[in-house]
């Protein structure tokens, strides 16, 4: 109560795309329970120009920057404020807290319990919509007080007796045919006139409703394992159990090796069980894996996606989803419909980008640092075609936490382009490759090898790492990946490094990744690239800037790109690039010579992966591989309970390590300051081996 202060000052408040962030005046009413806001501290003697309702309301710091937090009200109306520092964000949001708190459980404690156990929802939505029926004085309390119930006080909630499981299935099941008959009703509703089914109101019922079957769900299943432990004995009498139990058992991986056993699962699907029946022991272990490439296999998957398919018909879906999302939301946490996934994993996709390796390999083989830099700007430029299976914008599987891929490529050796003074298979132009086992011939080909691995779930950061050992080159890389609602389109920002080391050289070459904007999204959803990347090389001076533009609203081309190559150190302009990243590019150089590259028929080398059967547990392909095919089968229903389950043991794997203060270790990747390093990067190998050289002579 010491702090249940009266507040105000001014703040700054996000209205639109148009007008964006706006000074206003706000207080704090404590006694009332309300947040106002005026145009200026002048006109509070007014009437308020916004008002919110803070019982049942929800207070959060953001996460994009120190200054901002939101209120989400009781009623879904939300306000996005940004205060001048942290410290004022802080103090606002403690006071709206303490508010809040105080004025929620007043509502608690002054609500009687519910006259009636039960009530149908079909006949409460059936006849006209709730924003129809809701009183004009209706506001956010009475709001907040329809779903309260609370327990007479000094009662005890009597233990769950096993046959009592059998009234709650049956309740439950009720409650779930009146849910979908609701759901029903919503949707044959016309899509234009009086009611429609894109009403406001009742897509906020359709989404509560959901989330309330969900939730009941989720606390029935907890039941269930309770009463199935006690009557195998696994626990002592009186002993409960967590929910955060795991519902398919390979809990060693995410325990790093530790052993651990859990209750059988029970009222799952078959296609579940099998999933998880299918599953090896628990003996996996997080030790680094060396991975042959003799055993990996050229790829026969060819999983383009051009077909708009479920995405047309599931567009209630979408308008749905969009319902429920706040412009700038941060969708790091929203699970979206599993019709608009790509086949294959983000890793796997990081994967992808070197699709052009004979490219890549002819950097180091430039004549001097002017040209490896254009090289370098060239094999960039030509990596996020291929990148993208084809033209309709689809999203990668998230990768959860410790999944792994695994690829490589072969090229002969004469394919790689090389400087004008030396020939393909010179020893100069391969530095200081391995010998090879005696009776054993050197191979006629260079092998680039390719691994990642998702190190971190919150925030989603993911670490790749590819290397030529015959070319004494490789690259390291983690991205965290940012995507965020932009209302029509959605945004993802590539947040990391990347560095390429050409050891023979002695050269480093940082870069960044562009942003990437998913267009159109209630249409034909397309991607887009936009913003500035860099590319610096410190040790020769040589830098280069690139601008991937987006469309403007009128006019304009399609995945335009720009950018230029220069010494730092004279300020020279030595090579200008333009034209589209999806077709054709055109580098100007200094003497005045045009090379066009066209995108749509460079050769792409596919890479090679090791068999679904070859694979550890936690390698994308065979992670995935359920997800996968019920994808190509056309099968949303099958692929989304696949994914479920792999998300859930995710979520609750997680809460389990926090809950034993447990750390996550990675496998092939080392915290490296900000960044992430491979655990053996052939920059280290190199040195060593340079060094046992030396110690030798």
């Amino acid at each position: 109560s010491d702090h249940m202060e009266n507040i105000c000052g001014y703040l700054m408040k996000y209205t639109n795309l148009v007008t964006g962030w706006q000074y206003r005046y706000f207080v704090l009413n404590n006694d009332a329970g309300l947040l106002e806001y005026f145009v200026n501290e002048q006109s509070r003697h007014l009437k308020p120009r916004g008002t919110l309702q803070l019982a049942g309301a929800v207070i959060s710091p953001s996460d994009e920057d120190s200054h901002t937090f939101t209120v989400n009200a009781a009623s879904g109306e939300q306000y996005k404020l940004r205060a001048t520092d942290a410290k004022e964000r802080q103090h606002w949001v403690s006071r709206l807290q303490i508010c809040t708190q105080h004025h929620t459980e007043a509502i608690g404690k002054n609500n009687p319990p519910l006259k009636s156990r039960s009530f149908s929802l079909a006949s409460q939505g059936s006849a006209n919509s709730p924003g129809v029926q809701r009183r004009p004085s209706q506001n956010a309390v009475s709001f907040f007080n329809v779903g309260h119930h609370r327990l007479p006080t000094g009662k005890r909630v009597p233990i769950m007796q096993p046959d009592h499981l059998v009234d709650v299935r049956e309740m439950m099941s009720q409650a779930e045919g009146q849910q979908r008959d609701l759901i029903r009703s919503i949707e044959c509703l016309p899509a234009s006139g009086h009611l429609t089914s894109l009403d406001q109101d009742l897509l906020m019922l359709k989404a509560t409703s959901m989330a309330t079957m969900n939730c009941l769900n989720d606390c029935f299943h907890i039941l269930q394992l309770q009463h199935a432990s006690q009557q195998k004995g696994s626990l002592p009498a009186g002993t409960t159990i967590s929910w955060l139990e795991p519902k398919i058992s390979l809990a060693n991986h995410f325990k790093n090796g530790a052993a651990q056993n859990f209750p059988a699962e029970i009222n799952k699907p078959a296609s579940v069980r099998e999933e998880q029946s299918s599953a090896e022991p628990c003996q996996l272990t997080r030790e680094p894996e060396e991975i042959n490439p003799d055993e990996e296999l050229e790829d026969i998957c060819d999983d383009k996606e051009d077909d708009l398919g479920a995405v047309e018909e599931q567009r209630s879906v979408i308008l749905h989803l969009l319902s429920q999302l706040k412009l700038g939301m941060d969708l790091t946490r929203v699970v979206l419909p599993t019709f608009i996934l790509e086949k294959r994993s983000l890793l796997e996709m990081y994967a992808d980008f070197m699709s052009h390796p004979d490219l890549f390999l002819a950097i180091t083989r430039g004549s001097g640092p002017e040209e490896r830099m254009i090289r370098f700007v060239e094999y960039y430029l030509t990596s996020f075609h291929e990148g993208r299976k084809g033209a309709i914008a689809k999203k990668p599987y998230n990768p959860i936490i410790g999944e792994t891929f695994h690829c490589s490529w072969r090229l002969p050796k004469g394919s790689v382009a090389t400087d004008a003074g030396s020939s393909a298979h010179s020893p100069s132009e391969q530095g200081t490759p391995p010998k090879e086992p005696d009776g054993q011939a050197e191979p006629d080909y260079y092998t680039v090898k390719f691994v990642a691995e998702q190190v971190s779930h919150h925030p989603p950061v993911s670490g790749f790492y590819a290397e030529c050992v015959e070319r004494n080159m490789c690259v390291n890389a983690h991205v965290w990946t940012k995507s965020k609602f932009l209302g029509m389109s959605i945004g993802v920002t590539m947040v990391g490094e990347g560095v390429l080391h050409l050891l023979e050289h002695g050269e480093e070459y940082t870069f960044s990744l562009p942003c990437a904007y998913a267009r159109s999204i209630l249409t034909v959803p397309w991607v887009e690239l936009g913003g500035k990347v860099n590319i610096n090389c410190a040790k020769t001076g040589y830098s280069a800037s690139i601008n991937f533009h987006t469309k403007p609203f009128y006019g304009g081309k399609l995945h335009r790109v720009t950018g230029e190559v220069k010494q730092n150190t004279t300020n020279t302009v030595v090579c200008r690039v333009q034209g589209e990243w999806n077709s054709v590019l055109e580098f100007t150089y200094s003497n005045g010579e045009t090379k066009y590259v066209d995108l749509t028929k460079l050769s792409v080398t596919r890479k090679r992966v090791r068999p679904l059967e070859k694979q550890g547990p936690f390698e994308s392909r065979r992670l995935w591989q359920h997800v996968t095919e019920s994808l190509r089968d056309g099968d949303i229903d099958k692929a989304t309970e696949h994914k479920r389950a792999l998300e859930e043991r995710q979520r609750n794997e997680e809460r389990l390590r926090a809950e034993t203060e447990t750390p996550w270790c990675t496998k092939y990747f080392l915290k490296d300051g900000d960044g992430w390093v491979y655990h053996k990067p052939l920059w280290k190998t190199v040195s060593a081996a340079q060094t046992q050289q030396t110690d030798s002579n």
